[in-house]
């Protein structure tokens, strides 16, 4: 209860008691009234401030509810008087994440009983996330300054930081995405020698599946590629580990990868497929089979507002994290035990691009790891892979560079 007091009235409280002892001692009965009188003003205005009545209503308004990091919404109080006494001097306190600009004061003069009033003030997210605004406090006092109470006018409210979406261009080649003019009419065709889908010879590939006709048309050595029926969906997975990632705040290289992995799944959906969006261990963050339009977008970017560095070391999937779908995987540090964990579950002939970030360049270490080399190794696997060299690299140029090398038998280190 004496929590409510301040300095001020704990020091009367203080002073009242020290003359009140001073007054038994000395046989003082003056004192000892002057002493009743000085402690029992705080206390009764302590008393009084916790049972005001505080008539005053207040909600608060955020627009837009979502928007991307480094946009701009409107924070909007409405404040009415709901009592009959009027209500002046009133300090306003909302309470606002650092990653919104922190704490924002007011003090008003008024506010009127008909009609209210509106104060509002510009929010702009410096960090993906979902934060929450509030709660809106003031402090009723007495005229003497002795005792203060906090009260809440209104409770949080939520604003969802969503990554920077890029907007994409094209499709990568010979993978059945999009409207399926190459993968999946191929496979829709006859079974014949002529119908075959081969590519070049590659190293480590089966001898056994080399396509001669083709190999003597072209002068030069084709396989044959066993491609499996198209699934009319794509796996885009994230890898979050925060060991395989480097550089902190907005410029690190996992927001890199939760911006790529956000334009990707959103591009996909556009041009008609059912895109699913995993982790590093399998967990599903979003699926399109389970919105449609505007609100596949948005659930995706819910979900990926939300997402945070897992503490988890290594890649470990108990499961093809395909599902048998198209898979696109945006990678941090990779290491030839995630490379093997990512090839031996994968079907032979399954469609797998992966984005590999030289996380190196996140925070100028040189370190020991060599993207190229987990990259040549994936490629070996039957995988397309393309190199990301540092956060200067627009996600476009990278989504680019995929598409081509879709048609391509060897991925180069993007300029």
């Amino acid at each position: 209860m004496l929590s409510g007091l301040t300095i001020r009235g704990r020091c009367l409280l203080a002073a009242g008691v020290a003359a009140g002892v001073c007054a038994l001692v000395l046989d003082e009965r003056d004192l000892l009234r002057v002493s009743a009188f000085v402690i029992a003003l705080p206390l009764l205005a302590l008393l009084l401030t916790s049972r005001t009545r505080f008539g005053i209503a207040a909600r608060r308004e955020v627009v837009p509810v979502r928007i991307p990091v480094g946009g701009r919404a409107t924070v909007r109080l409405h404040l009415s008087a709901s009592g009959r006494l009027p209500i002046g001097g009133l300090a306003l306190e909302d309470n606002t994440p650092h990653a919104l600009g922190g704490r924002h004061r007011f003090r008003l003069d008024a506010v009127p009983r008909h009609g209210g009033t509106i104060l509002e003030y510009p929010v702009s997210p410096a960090l993906r996330g979902i934060h929450h605004i509030g709660p809106l406090r003031t402090r009723i006092d007495d005229p003497f300054g002795l005792a203060e109470f906090e009260r809440e006018l209104a409770d949080r409210s939520r604003l969802i930081a969503v990554p920077h979406v890029v907007r994409l261009t094209g499709l990568p080649a010979g993978s059945g995405l999009g409207t399926g003019e190459d993968g999946a009419t191929r496979l829709r065709a006859g079974h014949g020698e002529d119908d075959a889908v081969v590519r070049q010879y590659r190293h480590g590939d089966d001898i056994r599946r080399v396509h001669w006709k083709s190999t003597a048309r072209r002068d030069e050595l084709m396989v044959r590629v066993e491609e499996r029926p198209w699934h009319a969906g794509v796996t885009v997975l994230l890898d979050r580990r925060s060991a395989a990632h480097r550089g902190t705040g907005a410029r690190s290289s996992l927001e890199w990868a939760v911006s790529a992995v956000a334009s990707f799944c959103l591009h996909l959906h556009q041009h008609g497929q059912q895109v699913q969006l995993i982790t590093e261990d399998c967990a599903q963050l979003a699926t399109g089979a389970e919105t449609s339009g505007e609100g596949h977008d948005d659930a995706v970017l819910d979900a990926l507002a939300a997402v945070r560095a897992s503490p988890q070391r290594d890649l470990v999937f108990s499961r093809d994290p395909g599902a048998g779908q198209e898979l696109i995987a945006v990678l941090g540090e990779t290491t030839t035990a995630a490379v093997d964990e990512l090839t031996k579950l994968r079907p032979q002939g399954t469609r797998s691009l992966a984005v590999l970030l030289d996380v190196r360049s996140w925070n100028g270490e040189g370190g020991g790891y060599d993207p190229q080399l987990a990259a040549r190794r994936l490629r070996a696997a039957g995988w397309t892979a393309v190199v990301t060299p540092g956060p200067a690299t627009a996600i476009n140029t990278v989504w680019q560079q995929l598409c081509r090398e879709t048609t391509a038998p060897e991925s180069e280190v993007l300029p």
